[in-house]
């Protein structure tokens, strides 16, 4: 798949090209194109589709990368500057642009309505997820289900997507397919629930960002929710004045309240639910050595520091 997106990022535009690599080189956890490898091999399929497929959900991350990154006037990812620090936001925005439009040229080279119409859907319901989760920005009356919403379609859809091009290759049949998009699903949602958790009880050094990120931002996350819902009516009030504010002054007090109130633990506890779920849609599928080790990326999920 490395070898895919290193042919694919060449472009005779030498900004694009620098632009792509260095944020490509910034490594990741490439857990997305690793999902369809995987579930790809579960299903039995060995074509060389898989690796161009993996390439395109990658691209397509970069590429929200690139434009989450200007929108959030973010400075650091992945224990370096942003692209948009170290280039600025014209060139971030730009080549977030190409990288999609790439992502694209080569989901058409599988000649599969079913791919297309697979990546064309979630790519969309991704731009809706940004859009949603930017009209909620600085809202303390969030719901719980608001919060779902949005990560469901900004974080899980590809995720879904990625388990199930990996089905559509491997010419599953409709229970099946759909077992991999469940799995895929819930995979996603676990994974943000704990990115979330890691905001307000991370390691700065391990995770390559800045604790309190969500907040500084306005982002409404779980442990927020759940702490207001909890809180004292001054403590509420607290946590209300940040998220409207932005304000990371109280940033000690906001972690502290998420904490005593056991916000974090119920969140963890979110994200140990979708991943049972994501292990429960697994009993659907043969069984081996590809399988079983989605089995354990969900078991482990819930263990991630960064």
């Amino acid at each position: 798949m490395d070898a895919v997106i290193e042919r694919r990022l060449k472009s005779e535009v030498a900004l694009v090209s620098q632009v792509s690599r260095y944020i490509v080189a910034a490594g990741g956890k490439r857990l997305r194109p690793a999902l369809l490898l995987l579930m790809c091999g579960a299903l039995g399929y060995q074509g060389d589709q898989r690796y161009n497929l993996a390439a395109v959900v990658e691209f397509i991350h970069t590429a929200t990368l690139l434009h989450d990154d200007v929108v959030d006037e973010s400075t650091l990812r992945r224990g370096r500057a942003t692209a948009n620090e170290a280039f600025g936001n014209p060139a971030s925005v730009l080549v977030g642009d190409f990288l999609y439009s790439r992502a694209f040229q080569m989901m058409v080279e599988a000649n599969d309505m079913r791919v297309m119409q697979t990546v064309a859907e979630a790519t969309n319901v991704i731009a809706e997820g940004e859009v949603l989760q930017l009209m909620n920005m600085h809202d303390a009356d969030l719901s719980e289900d608001g919060y779902l919403r949005v990560i469901r379609s900004k974080t899980a859809k590809l995720f879904e997507a990625s388990a199930r091009l990996a089905a559509l290759l491997a010419g599953s049949s409709p229970a099946i397919e759909q077992s991999c998009a469940d799995y895929g699903q819930a995979l996603g949602t676990a994974f943000q629930v704990i990115d979330d958790v890691l905001d307000y009880d991370g390691d700065v050094l391990e995770m390559g960002k800045n604790l309190g990120d969500d907040l500084r931002e306005g982002k409404v996350t779980l442990p927020l929710i759940i702490a207001m819902q909890r809180g004292t009516e001054a403590e509420r009030a607290t946590i209300r004045h940040a998220i409207e504010t932005g304000g990371t002054e109280q940033m000690a007090q906001i972690i502290a309240l998420v904490q005593q109130t056991g916000a974090l633990e119920s969140t963890r506890q979110a994200a140990a639910a979708e991943a049972q779920r994501a292990l429960s849609a697994l009993q659907n599928l043969p069984k081996n050595p590809y399988s079983d080790a989605l089995e354990q990326l969900a078991s482990q999920l819930l263990a991630r520091r960064f």
